[in-house]
């Protein structure tokens, strides 16, 4: 992966990477920002609908390569137009999501209330500039900077871990816990902005590198169902699955807890960070509880409950859901 940092360093990197025509995938909110391309689309929306990926890859006759500016919704809206199209993709985060590290990706099918997994994406070249996450609101920071937590503490215990994924995962935690204070505090703060971005970048890289766990996958079961953001998920179901995986994985977690600050409750101190950005019960994201069995047994089925180091049955995560009902 290249790795460059500044808007400065745009052109140069498309260089790297051999994209001359790229295609612009982003939102609506960033329609001031000019960057050269032969193509825009702005029509990304949260969890990627499926049909956004179909419009987006429609005007990509002509791309050489594909340009998500924005967050994980962005991100996986390109890589999925990547997986259909074989184009590299180059991303500029907004957020902290670090979806700009993986190749898989998810694509919402709303009629059915699911996010169906994909992979094969041609992730080449990313772009930081903590400038651009300046008007990032609380909800946005604080639910997407747990969710880079969440890939820093998963990482550390799935099947797939390896002791490279494991520094990335620490030095992330790290920064994360020590810069996320500071910019729910004061989102102007430019430099806790670029640690939290730094750290998110470690973080993506341990995604990468190890995968993901229990707690992602009832988010991302609640997230199709729902179409409630990752980030707010992630930040409330994090701390259960700690919780869960402790009989399995207590030297592991309590590294997790160390580099966050809290070796002796590392599920407690994510719940103190996540309340800094008021994200508490599902039932404040308006999850009905009637449903966490059908939830449940979503999230028994997805890859990070089978990457999970402790084996989870639906019973056994509908009962972890209604412990953060």
């Amino acid at each position: 992966m290249i790795v460059r940092w500044g808007l400065s360093a745009y052109l140069g990197l498309l260089a790297e990477v051999g994209i001359e025509r790229p295609l612009l995938i982003t939102t609506r909110r960033w329609d001031g920002l000019e960057l050269p391309a032969v193509a825009r689309y702005s029509g990304v929306r949260r969890h990627v609908p499926r049909e956004t990926v179909e419009e987006a890859v429609a005007v990509s006759d002509g791309a050489d390569g594909l340009v998500a500016l924005g967050g994980g919704s962005a991100i996986d809206t390109a890589k999925a137009v990547s997986a259909a199209t074989g184009l590299p993709v180059v991303s500029i985060p907004t957020t902290y999501s670090g979806a700009e590290w993986a190749t898989g990706f998810g694509v919402r099918h709303e009629d059915r209330g699911v996010k169906v997994g994909g992979g094969g994406a041609r992730v080449e070249g990313i772009l930081y500039d903590p400038e651009l996450t300046l008007g990032l609101p609380v909800g946005e920071s604080g639910g997407t900077a747990l969710n880079a937590l969440a890939h820093c503490a998963e990482a550390l215990y799935v099947t797939d871990r390896n002791p490279e994924s494991d520094r990335e995962a620490l030095h992330g935690a790290r920064l994360i816990a020590a810069s996320l204070p500071r910019v729910l505090d004061d989102g102007a703060d430019l430099e806790a902005r670029r640690g939290l971005l730094e750290g998110a970048m470690h973080a993506g890289a341990a995604l990468a590198g190890a995968g993901l766990g229990l707690g992602h996958a009832m988010a991302q079961a609640l997230g199709g169902r729902y179409g409630i953001s990752h980030g707010a998920l992630n930040a409330i179901c994090l701390s259960p699955a700690l919780r869960f995986n402790e009989p399995v994985a207590a030297a592991e977690i309590a590294r997790f807890g160390e580099a966050i600050g809290s070796e002796q409750d590392p599920a407690g101190r994510v719940e103190q960070l996540a309340r800094l950005a008021d994200f508490e019960r599902l039932r404040d994201l308006g999850v009905p509880k009637p449903e966490l069995p059908l939830v449940a047994a979503a999230a028994a089925e997805r890859a990070g409950a089978k990457a999970n180091p402790r084996p989870a049955s639906p019973d056994e995560i509908a009962e972890l859901l209604r412990s953060v009902w």
